[in-house]
């Protein structure tokens, strides 16, 4: 009888340092896990305006138009953002020659500039996601003097790049957690 006893506590004591050792664990991970701004998984783009003239905003959704056309293609099976950002640096100069192009038919005669950065954003919602305000990863269109009101949207995952936000954007969250947990649990 005293032996059992002996079993049954320390069976529990196991018990509570296998639960205690995977508190710690999921709190390390959280801890090492934890996102800065600068580590948020979106690519914006962002297109600066020359000014408020009305001239040059509408040439901005002129272009953001053509640039959304073109662009699509390439980023509606995007896997990451890294494939993402890899693809406008392959695409930059074909993208500035469509931005240049548009100013021109439009008898502009300021050029366009791309170029990636990590900037601040407010908060924005697409459709049923919201991005909180913080710095993300964007690509930058600047028309020439790019004083002017912007525009901007998420090109990975590729947000700019659907038609309608609520029935054909679906955005898998993962958990490094519950990852690490299924790997460890499962048989």
């Amino acid at each position: 009888m005293a032996c059992l006893f002996f079993l049954s506590v320390e069976n529990m004591s196991m018990r509570k340092l296998v639960f205690v050792v995977i508190v710690l664990l999921v709190v390390v991970l959280m801890v090492f896990n934890s996102s800065t701004p600068e580590e948020y998984d979106y690519l914006r783009l962002h297109i600066r305006a020359n000014s408020n003239l009305a001239v040059d905003q509408n040439v901005k959704y002129e272009i953001r138009s053509e640039l959304v056309r073109f662009l699509t293609p390439y980023f509606e099976g995007s896997a990451s953002k890294r494939e993402s950002i890899d693809c406008v640096n392959r695409l930059t100069s074909r993208i500035e020659y469509l931005c240049d192009d548009i100013l021109k038919s439009n008898n502009l005669s300021y050029r366009s500039k791309v170029k990636i950065n990590n900037e601040y954003f407010p908060t924005r919602t697409y459709g049923n996601t919201t991005l909180e305000s913080g710095y993300y990863d964007a690509v930058i269109i600047e028309l020439g003097e790019a004083q002017g009101d912007n525009w901007w949207c998420v090109m990975y995952p590729p947000l700019c790049f659907v038609n309608n936000f609520d029935q054909t954007m679906h955005i898998n969250f993962k958990s490094k957690i519950s990852e690490w947990w299924r790997m460890l649990f499962s048989y």
